[in-house]
């Protein structure tokens, strides 16, 4: 089958018109891939490359009516360049140790995770967690996810979830201990899993959707060039 006549059979759903979680006052719509749809490898990196993004198992796309503010991002691992700031990062977490593991439903990652949802993200729709959603959230799918585990001295300090897809990696989520504030533990992930692109190869590491009004997303474009989607078309964004 190939990648066009995959994407023919891909049934999508529409929620119903319901509050952004972003934007006060407006509403949004999303799309998402039936459940029942057989996905691998090659159908969810060519549904990614068209702007969607996997939460738990489930592939989705804003498509709201009267709002465009969501913009699928993703940096070009070739052309990137470190500014100052991230450099810094860069070295002043020289101490830590990098582990790949299959599986992060332990007491140890959920405890961080709570601590970082508790402690960040208390007005997020995540809050209060629990370890159901946890496991929901960020459990494999499709034989596609690996778990980055940071560690200083044996001890966990973040956990970034990252999507292997044919051409570039997904970066999912990061959560990260709250005291270490100094390490910008979120952008060292992010710095981490463009050097592994890089490593194996990949073009590209997808970071989601920016929205220019959320003061929460600006990070997305502080990654030197950031590539949008933007009318079913790839373009670096401009300075």
């Amino acid at each position: 089958m190939t990648k066009y006549s995959q994407l023919d059979a891909v049934r999508l759903l529409a929620t119903v018109p319901h509050p952004c979680g972003y934007l006060p006052e407006r509403e949004a719509t999303t799309v998402f891939v039936d459940p029942q749809t057989p996905i691998d490898q090659r159908l969810y990196s060519r549904l990614s490359e068209l702007g969607f993004r996997r939460s738990g198992e489930y592939l989705y796309r804003p498509q709201c009516a009267r709002c465009q503010a969501c913009v699928p991002a993703r940096i070009p691992v070739a052309l990137f360049v470190p500014d100052r700031k991230q450099r810094r990062c860069w070295r002043r977490n020289r101490d830590l140790d990098i582990f790949h593991v299959d599986c992060v439903d332990t007491d140890e990652h959920y405890e961080l995770y709570a601590r970082y949802i508790e402690r960040r993200h208390r007005d997020g729709e995540m809050y209060p967690p629990s370890r159901e959603q946890y496991r929901s959230f960020l459990g494999g799918a499709w034989g596609t996810t690996r778990y980055v585990e940071v560690r200083a001295r044996g001890r966990l300090v973040a956990v970034a979830v990252t999507d292997l897809l044919s051409a570039g990696l997904s970066a999912i989520y990061t959560f990260f201990d709250p005291d270490e504030e100094r390490r910008s533990l979120g952008s060292y992930c992010i710095l981490y899993q463009i050097e592994w692109a890089r490593r194996l190869g990949l073009s590209s590491l997808y970071l989601g959707y920016w929205i220019e009004e959320c003061q929460k997303m600006a990070y997305k474009t502080q990654y030197h060039p950031t590539e949008l989607l933007r009318e079913n078309r790839w373009a670096l964004k401009k300075p």
